[in-house]
């Protein structure tokens, strides 16, 4: 399936996460979360958008929200704080790589 996203045509899944994270731009992440409810990306959001997919490309996993606590340093409260209702599915689709396996 495709979808034009902030101007770039790009491949995603039924639920919206693209199937080709080299298509996957700034520009992209910033439309994908004004979609899921957030204005505008801060250092903070990046920080966990960019630990994401550093680790992702280390270990071929997405990492659960424990990795993320242990490994990349950033606390379970500052996580729902940045993205509500959701965090590791908000974030991993916003910084497009794919749907979780650990979430439902």
């Amino acid at each position: 399936m495709q979808k034009v996203i902030a101007g770039y045509t790009v491949d995603v899944t039924q639920e919206g996460y693209l199937v080709n994270q080299s298509q996957w731009n700034r520009d992209i992440a910033s439309e994908i979360a004004k979609e899921l409810g957030i204005e505008s990306l801060t250092s903070g959001h990046w920080k966990v958008i960019e630990f994401l997919q550093k680790d992702f490309a280390e270990t071929g996993k997405i990492p659960t929200i424990r990795r993320v606590n242990k490994v990349g340093n950033i606390g379970t409260q500052e996580l729902y704080a940045l993205f509500p209702e959701g965090p590791l599915l908000k974030a991993t689709k916003i910084g497009g790589l794919s749907k979780p396996v650990s979430c439902v």
